[in-house]
């Protein structure tokens, strides 16, 4: 199909594509010497990518805009990327409004006008490292999702055979729990050989234990607890498999930053790892990643930090500044404006995986004794436990942000004059009430 050009507004690059991504086509716009506007379909296969590629290089497109829903865009967004084009993965929200007749065809030339004349902003996209890094953790969070599952469902099958095991150990997950699962799928049934998996710190007495391990033993309960435990089992060594992957890719990232000197990450292995923590210390890896230490803020251990560097990177020059980053996390208000009037400023509904992970780490300051623990419960105080984990993902994120920016580390000094200001401003604020109390007295 050609169309003609219209030429209404100013173009500020003549070599730009777009792209209406499909799970089994992929429609190409592009405009010609004459300035008119030729479409082409590809299908979704890769040696069909690969010839897409190379006709977009023949034609001499140097950056392309494509817009998509799920992970269709991916595999063409990474070929254009390795093929020295710019590709540009934009908001759908941002192109639905094609003018006449919605067809695939006039969707590419809609984004590609849009994208010609400079009126498109590009999603964030980590760099490749970080990609990998972030497929491994979520990859890692999926595992530890389903393996909660599991465990649900052992919990079940021995509550179902009542045994209440769960009354005398905190959690059945742990050794004396997983050992005594083990027994009585192989077949021990007294009590009395039970008990001798107890570990000696539970508080428990003898005669509540062996109340507790009386159990009615079925054959189907029996075949669902070891489905499950088995199940468990499994999924417990996918996720050390995830570990070392996760711990082999800080390392070659490492390796890229220091020039290949990796000697003092070599032993790193945790004595005694925390349930659904990493089983290798990471600290020291993100420090050099980063080149500061964000597992000095309160609330923000290694798991955490992780999981967030593996979403955004550290490039904090992707965002122009604070304020930008944080709305791109979803963690500040979309203000809209209309004749000097606020009309709205709810949250965009929306999710980001990045800023939910702060929000996470925020909530678990309520028994933190750092400053910012104090400015959680002041928060709270106000509005509440999400809007005081909504406010405190903020001031983290702002946090993080200006020590990656800046090369600055964690100083809780900051939130304490801050904490001080407010305290003084509150002052003033109960003395003018009180003088107004006195002379109205």
């Amino acid at each position: 199909i050609n169309l003609k050009l219209n030429n209404a507004m100013p173009i500020q690059s003549q070599n730009a594509g777009g792209i209406d991504i499909g799970d089994s086509e992929h429609v190409v716009a592009t405009v010609n010497a004459d300035g008119v506007h030729q479409t082409a379909a590809y299908g979704s296969f890769t040696e069909d990518l690969k010839k897409l590629v190379k006709d977009l290089k023949q034609k001499g497109v140097t950056t392309v805009a494509m817009e998509a829903t799920g992970i269709y865009w991916l595999n063409l967004y990474l070929m254009l990327e390795n093929a020295g084009m710019d590709p540009w993965l934009v908001n759908a929200k941002h192109v639905k409004n094609v003018t006449g007749r919605k067809k695939d065809d006039t969707d590419a030339i809609w984004i590609q006008k849009l994208h010609a004349c400079g009126l498109l902003q590009r999603c964030f996209q980590p760099d490749e490292q970080y990609r990998i890094l972030r497929t491994y953790i979520r990859q890692r969070k999926n595992l530890i999702r389903v393996a909660s599952d599991s465990a649900r469902r052992m919990q079940k099958a021995l509550e179902l055979m009542n045994i209440k095991l769960h009354i005398v150990i905190s959690d059945i997950l742990g050794k004396t729990g997983m050992q005594m699962i083990g027994a009585i799928l192989r077949g021990e049934r007294n009590p009395e050989d039970l008990r001798k998996y107890i570990d000696p710190r539970v508080k428990a007495s003898h005669e509540e234990i062996i109340k507790s391990l009386e159990g009615i033993y079925k054959e189907e309960y029996l075949f669902m607890l070891r489905q499950s435990h088995d199940e468990y089992s499994f999924y417990q060594q996918q996720i050390q498999d995830c570990d070392e992957r996760i711990k082999n890719q800080l390392l070659n990232q490492v390796a890229l930053v220091r020039e290949g000197d990796v000697t003092e990450f070599t032993e790193d292995v945790k004595k005694k790892p925390r349930k659904n923590s990493l089983r290798f210390r990471a600290d020291h890896f993100l420090k050099v990643l980063t080149g500061v230490d964000i597992c000095k803020i309160p609330s923000v251990g290694e798991n955490t930090a992780v999981e967030f560097i593996s979403e955004v990177g550290v490039d904090m020059t992707k965002w122009a500044s604070q304020k930008h980053f944080v709305a791109w996390l979803n963690l500040a208000p979309n203000t809209k404006i209309s004749g000097g009037k606020v009309i709205s400023s709810k949250l965009p509904n929306r999710k980001n995986k990045a800023g939910q992970i702060l929000k996470m780490a925020a909530s678990s300051m309520s028994n933190s004794k750092s400053p910012l623990g104090d400015e959680y419960r002041r928060m709270r105080a106000k509005f509440g436990g999400k809007g005081a984990a909504l406010a405190m993902a903020h001031k983290l994120a702002r946090i993080i942000y200006k020590m990656i920016r800046d090369q600055q580390e964690y100083n809780p000094n900051t939130v304490t004059k801050n904490q001080e200001k407010q305290k003084q401003q509150k002052i003033k604020r109960l003395e003018k009430q009180l003088e107004k109390l006195k002379s109205a007295a």
